[in-house]
Formats: C-alpha cells, structure tokens, sequence
C-alpha cells in the first residue's frame, strides 16, 4: 500500500495513468508526447508505477505496451469506502461537478429607455421578431412563461417561471420548460436593465447550468439574442440571417 500512495503522489505518475485510462496498451514514445522530460525519466516514472502494480507491461517484438491496472486504487476505495457511504459520496460528486460549471453573464448597451428594452423582453410579438420564438406570460411573479414557435401551431419549445419582475429594471426568470422550476433542475436568468442617459444597460446572468455543453450554447445563443434585439431598437429591424434563435436547456 505505501508504494501505491509513493506512486500516487507524484502529478507526473498521476498524469501517465490519466493517460492510460484515456488509451489503454501505449507504448513509452506515445506516453511521453507532449510531456516535457526525457524518456530516461519518463521511464524511471512508470517503473514506480509498475512495482505499485498500478500498471503491467508486455512486449510486443521490440516494444512493451503499458496497461493501467486499476485493481490497487479498487483496494484503497474498498478498505476506507464502505457500501453505506457510496450514495453520499456520489451525491456530493454530483454537486461539485455541477459546482464547477460556471455562471454565464453577458452585458450589451443598447440605444433607447429602459421602458422600451423592458418591453422588448416581455412582448410576444417583439420577441417572435428577433428571438425566433414567441415568448408569452403575464409575467407576474409565479406565473409560468412559455417560448412559443411563432408557426401557428403554437407549441412550447422551452420557458420557465416567472421569479420576479420589478419593471423596467430587473426580471428574473427560470430557464427550462414552462413551470419548470430550480429545483427540478431549471437554470436562472436574470435580465438588469440599467438606464443611463440615452443608453441602456442590459446585463444578462444565467446560473444553474448542468453541463459544459448547455454553457457552451448559451455562450452563443445569448449574444446573437441581444444582438438582434440591439438591431431591433435601435434601427428598428432585425440582422440578416441572424442566428438568434435559443431555446431554453432543458
């Protein structure tokens, strides 16, 4: 076990195994690509690792392919983990994980009141035009919202609940389907409007978000939102062929 935590505590050793649980079989060439040592330490490096047993070797003609063998690390996890522990564990994995996912925020400064942008967000048809979709509620603080294809067949492709709504400075919303809450697993926009002098601005800040992928698209889906609705007020037409339409993660 000691030689296990020798190996373990080296983030060079750390790394060799990240890689082989990535490609399992790489030979001493491949794990070193990339790494900045010669293959004389390299080698040093998975001679530890294989008397911990973390790794076996076998010759394939002149070259020894390397193998991550996780039956050491199963050990520890079984000795120190027990059965009851495993569901707290992985509930507070789901957590951290879900913690490191960043909050999205992004900020646009439009020409115009405050009045007219907070219109912009809460009126069905303004939406339709440069958001693709119609969004619809009273917007009163409970009430369900919904993100409408503006086709005619009137299905809801995403929308949320309405938290808060202090016009025309601040609406707070959830971001899923319509009803959804936080706790069913929703994310949270809120929209700052903040007035000063003939310009306006307009903050967005989206938290709750469960994956690198949902970030990723709300990274592109928010700027081409607000860009039209920009374009829209202040020109009073949306872009061309922008993609501005984002339905709601879900």
């Amino acid at each position: 076990m000691d030689r296990v935590f020798k190996a373990l505590a080296d983030p060079t050793r750390r790394g060799m195994l990240d890689r082989l649980r990535a490609r399992d079989g790489q030979t001493l060439g491949e794990l070193c690509a990339g790494l900045d040592m010669a293959r004389q330490s390299a080698t040093q490096h998975l001679a530890v690792l294989e008397q911990a047993n973390l790794i076996s070797t076998v010759r394939r003609g002149r070259e020894r392919l390397h193998y991550l063998n996780p039956v050491p690390i199963h050990e520890i996890r079984r000795r120190w983990i027990s059965a009851f522990d495993e569901p707290r564990l992985a509930a507070l994995e789901a957590i951290k994980e879900r913690a490191m996912i960043p909050d999205y925020v992004y900020v646009t400064y439009i020409r115009g009141t405050a009045e007219r942008v907070w219109s912009a967000l809460i009126d069905a048809e303004l939406t339709a035009s440069y958001w693709g979709h119609s969004n619809r509620s009273d917007w009163q603080p409970g009430s369900t919202w919904e993100h409408v294809r503006p086709d005619g067949s009137g299905i809801a492709d995403g929308g949320g609940v309405v938290l808060s709504a202090d016009p025309p400075r601040k609406l707070v919303i959830t971001f899923g389907m319509p009803g959804q809450r936080p706790e069913d697993g929703a994310g949270t926009v809120t929209f700052d409007i903040e007035p000063w002098q003939e310009i306006v601005r307009l903050t967005v800040t989206h938290t709750g978000l469960r994956t690198d992928d949902d970030h990723a698209a709300i990274s592109l889906g928010w700027p081409a939102v607000f860009a039209n609705l920009k374009s829209l007020l202040e020109t009073g037409e949306v872009l061309p062929q922008a993609p501005w339409e984002m339905r709601p993660v879900r």
